[in-house]
């Protein structure tokens, strides 16, 4: 157990230090924030053998690269489908690889996903904010938001040979439509606009940050809905402003909002939700508020059996090899 130093080659918009988010605030007017893929950060730690929710490295669509400038440390990669390149070899995102003295890493976007995850074996130094370093993306409040150039000093690095390898991704998560309850305010819009929003298709904008993702899609016509007074919202909450727009709220969402809210998406559909991209295509299905309850349910139940099977190390080369029947076929004479 040492210090590793790493140093900041480039880092594009919205790379950010977060942990498992800043929750019991909402009433003092401040959001949890946290990671955007929240399975994705929790299998990065889980897999990694790190405690759970402590501090990581959200990578954005614009990329990060880092060297390696003394001591050595281990680290995982997941979240969408990211291009890594380590020491000069490629490999796809969802690894745990170790990074040594010299070398560099690159995290850039790769064939789909907007968010990618980087946990390391070691303590990331972060400034905290009422107890947490989720970074707020829009005052930078919390651990804050990586510059080219940065020097990350990093306590108590490890080294974790019997996690090295390929990360199982998660195989019960549910590949179709994005699953939302109705309401709380239709009664506001059309008779006809929660048709539109569960019927027809939807395109991801370029309007999409850590705070909410504006869509493109039919005009969901708004009755006397404006003169509603300010309310809480939650992540999930798919407000629709005067010109009939939705915008899904994220993880960096104000807490009250004034406008009126057509429907909520389901919590363990969120995840799937944040890794679209501009310009991708989605739809909306209605399901009763008690299916949202026992989906929620069976989606925590799975991911923590899942988290726990990949938090089994695998062993050390040594160790594997030793497993292998390596000699299975061998004629003696």
């Amino acid at each position: 157990m040492a210090n590793a130093e790493l140093s900041v080659i480039f880092a594009g918009p919205l790379v950010t230090l977060q942990d498992g988010g800043r929750p019991g605030n909402m009433r003092y007017g401040v959001p949890a924030s946290g990671p955007m893929d929240r399975l994705s950060f929790d299998a990065a730690h889980g897999a990694l053998g790190n405690a759970p929710k402590q501090t990581a490295i959200e990578i954005s669509l614009g990329g990060l690269m880092l060297q390696c400038r003394q001591g050595c440390v281990t680290v995982a990669i997941t979240g969408g489908d990211f291009l890594v390149e380590h020491a000069g070899q490629k490999t796809p995102s969802w690894t745990i690889l170790t990074l040594r003295e010299g070398e560099n890493l690159s995290i850039r976007a790769g064939d789909a996903g907007s968010w990618a995850y980087l946990a390391i074996a070691a303590t990331l130094p972060a400034r905290e904010w009422l107890g947490h370093t989720a970074t707020h993306s829009t005052s930078g409040f919390g651990g804050g938001t990586l510059a080219t150039g940065q020097t990350i000093v990093l306590r108590d690095a490890f080294v974790r040979e019997e996690r090295e390898g390929k990360i199982a991704q998660p195989n019960f998560l549910d590949e179709g439509s994005i699953r939302v309850v109705l309401g709380p305010q239709q009664q506001h819009f059309d008779p006809k606009a929660a048709d539109l929003f569960v019927s027809q298709p939807f395109d991801v904008t370029d309007a999409y940050d850590r705070m909410g993702m504006r869509l493109n899609g039919p005009q969901l016509t708004l009755t006397d809905a404006l003169s509603i007074a300010s309310e809480p919202i939650v992540r999930g909450s798919v407000q629709v402003s005067g010109d009939g727009v939705p915008t899904v709220l994220l993880a960096d969402h104000q807490t009250t909002g004034g406008y009126p809210k057509i429907a909520t998406v389901v919590s363990s559909d969120i995840d799937r939700l944040v890794q679209k991209r501009s310009r991708q295509s989605l739809r909306f299905t209605q399901i009763a508020p008690a299916h949202a309850v026992e989906i929620a349910r069976d989606h925590a139940r799975a991911a923590q059996l899942y988290l726990d099977q990949i938090a089994v190390p695998r062993g050390t080369l040594a160790q594997r090899l030793i497993r292998e029947n390596l000699i299975s076929g061998m004629i003696v004479g």
